[in-house]
């Protein structure tokens, strides 16, 4: 390499892991936030700290809740928050600058890291706090120390996604960087923190359990019965959406099948599991506070940070049709009644998002998807819907007879969902399609910008196609231009194209099961090394696999290592969902039936009175 190549080296963000000065520096401050952690805890444990105890007396008083509910719940819901927010700005910092010159020169990591750390802290601090049993269902850790159950479910999901950070950077080194949200270890940072909504339910309904069975009840007050039924479901309308995020900035690097298809999952797990659980109006308060929530994010992000803005789907038609069916359709009878919302959901609510995607979403639905889109979406809902209810009848607050029909098609859903799955990720690439492209410059004040005449070769090989569009990014934006079709087998691009600087500028075409794509420009990196593609006036290429053009820096590793690689996370995965199925259960049949005088009060819950029966 000469000079100038090593200066380029020098100066590109790294390609394949962190600086082990940056690791050292984060290993550091880890461990001295765990040490503050373990003196914060072991120190109540033993009665010499108190301040956990104050904490936990504080919310009690505000919410009518244990304060071993009250205070970790309240931790773990604004580390949630701060999690969600530092995510998105993450997505939308590598969308329009590309790689990071360190994971500590990213300021979103910290709030991604302040977040991961807030929710296992919660699960911690749910586990220590307190000194006698708390529920019937509660995890023995030591002789005298029983955890409740929703706080080892926190601590877990909190735990899961630290562990992505350090197997994110050996997945670089593995592999160099995967720049999509879905990869391995990003769904695990997703993952563990959208599952997080559970852990803090389960913690909830062992607080009323609690409260039933003390001799002096304590009562749930009006605004923490609104947070439960409300924020806390519309929670878990955030965290299932995240995985939708590349559709949600357009650029998703997967079918457009599993936009429709992530949608319908999940407005039937959330919506369903907000009605059977909180009863009337929680499906229509859960998708009011995603709205509220998500929209005030695009808003931030967008117009207030300036980077490029995160879309999002409404979810209120769904809402609407979840509410509707329940009046006509029992929650007492959760199997029919998820049922029949999955195919509200799956139909009604899948065209107004269709007709949502034409108003507001960067890759609007294609007529070509149909009818493709709308079965895999139909069957997303259907199971979604059947997981959902069966959550929503194993968080209620009095332990209920097993339904084995509720639990089979629940176990069938999830083998549907992860069949839709597979079909989404089988991608063979369309050969012998090329293209003569003609730029013709427009000038531009920071650098070369161009429009684009393309002449198709075969001149149908995008008719029909479910995108067809020019693609910019990571040189300091984000620019998606549809191509329009100005004669047979010719389109032109509708807005000005970047082509200078570290611009990755390329046409995507989306046809069918494939995904391919054709660079107009892409910078030198030497960090990698790649060599620069040109973009001369007049040039004639052939579209290729997408994914070897958007992930530039991801290397093929030894297929031992792969397997490896990917057989750990999934186990990891696994043994997570594992976990909370499990939780679920247990906390469902109950270690031993609650006294008749707490039964009596639990029922008297707004949400007990709407959901039940398994």
């Amino acid at each position: 390499m000469n000079l100038h190549g090593t200066l380029l080296a020098a100066a590109s963000p790294p390609a394949g892991g962190a600086e082990i000065g940056q690791i050292a520096i984060a290993t550091a401050a880890a461990t001295i936030v765990t040490c503050a952690l373990l003196f914060l805890g072991l120190g109540h444990r033993s009665g010499r700290v108190r301040v956990l105890q104050r904490l936990a007396d504080f919310g009690e008083r505000r919410s009518g809740m244990p304060g071993w509910v009250a205070f970790p719940s309240a931790v773990a819901t604004t580390s949630l928050l701060t999690a969600l927010f530092g995510m998105y700005w993450d997505i939308s910092l590598h969308i329009d600058n590309g790689r990071d010159p360190g994971p500590l020169a990213n300021p979103a990591h910290y709030f991604i890291l302040l977040g991961l750390f807030g929710i296992f802290s919660a699960g911690f601090f749910a586990m220590v706090l307190p000194k006698e049993r708390p529920s019937t269902v509660a995890v023995r850790i030591g002789r005298d120390w029983w955890a409740p159950l929703g706080g080892v479910l926190i601590c877990a999901c909190g735990a899961f996604s630290l562990i992505g950070f350090p197997l994110d950077d050996v997945w670089h080194r593995l592999f160099g960087q995967d720049v999509t949200l879905w990869g391995p270890t990003h769904l695990m940072l997703i993952g563990g923190a959208a599952m997080t909504l559970v852990g803090i339910a389960v913690l909830a309904v062992e607080g009323l359990r609690a409260n039933a069975e003390a001799e002096t009840p304590i009562e749930e007050l009006l605004h923490t019965k609104m947070a439960r039924a409300i924020a806390l479901t519309g929670g878990l309308m955030l965290g299932l959406s995240t995985f939708q995020a590349e559709f949600d900035f357009g650029v998703p690097q997967f079918q457009l099948i599993f936009q429709p298809m992530l949608l319908m999952l999940a407005a039937g797990v959330g919506l369903v599991m907000a009605r059977v659980y909180a009863g009337p109006g929680a499906a229509l308060g859960a998708a009011g506070f995603f709205i509220l929530l998500r929209g005030g994010l695009a808003l931030l992000i967008g117009p207030v940070l300036g980077q490029t803005m995160p879309h999002f789907p409404l979810y209120i038609v769904e809402a609407l049709v979840v509410e509707a069916l329940a009046l006509a359709v029992s929650t007492r009878k959760p199997l029919r009644f998820g049922l029949a919302a999955g195919v509200g959901i799956g139909t009604v609510g899948l065209a107004a998002e269709w007709a949502w995607s034409q108003l507001w979403m960067p890759l609007p639905w294609h007529e070509a998807a149909f009818p493709e889109a709308a079965v895999v979406g139909l069957a997303a809902a259907i199971a979604g819907a059947t997981i959902g209810a069966w959550i929503g009848t194993h968080l209620s607050p009095v332990p209920l007879p097993r339904s084995p029909q509720l639990r089979r098609a629940a176990l069938c859903s999830a083998a549907v969902l992860a069949a839709l799955v597979a079909y989404g990720l089988h991608t063979p690439s369309q050969q012998g399609v090329s293209a003569r492209v003609t730029l013709h410059d427009l000038g531009g004040r920071a650098g070369r910008e161009v429009e684009a005449t393309v002449h198709m070769d075969p001149p149908d090989a995008a008719a029909g196609a479910e995108w067809f569009d020019v693609t910019a990014w990571q040189g300091g934006g984000l620019v998606v231009a549809p191509l329009e079709r100005t004669a047979p087998g010719v389109y032109r691009s509708t807005e000005p194209i970047p082509v200078h600087g570290d611009w990755k500028t390329m046409i995507r075409l989306h046809d069918g099961n494939s995904l391919t794509a054709l660079p107009i420009y892409l910078p030198r990196d030497e960090a990698i090394p790649v060599g620069e593609v040109p973009a001369p006036s007049h040039f004639t290429r052939s579209f290729g696999d997408e994914h070897q053009l958007l992930q530039r820096e991801a290397k093929t590793g030894n297929p031992v290592v792969t397997v490896l690689a990917y057989s750990a996370v999934a186990g990891i995965a696994l043994s997570l969902l594992i976990l909370l199925a499990w939780a679920l259960h247990r906390l469902a049949v109950g270690l031993r039936p609650a006294p008749r005088r707490a039964r009596l009060r639990l029922r008297n819950l707004p949400g007990f009175q709407h959901g039940g029966g398994r």
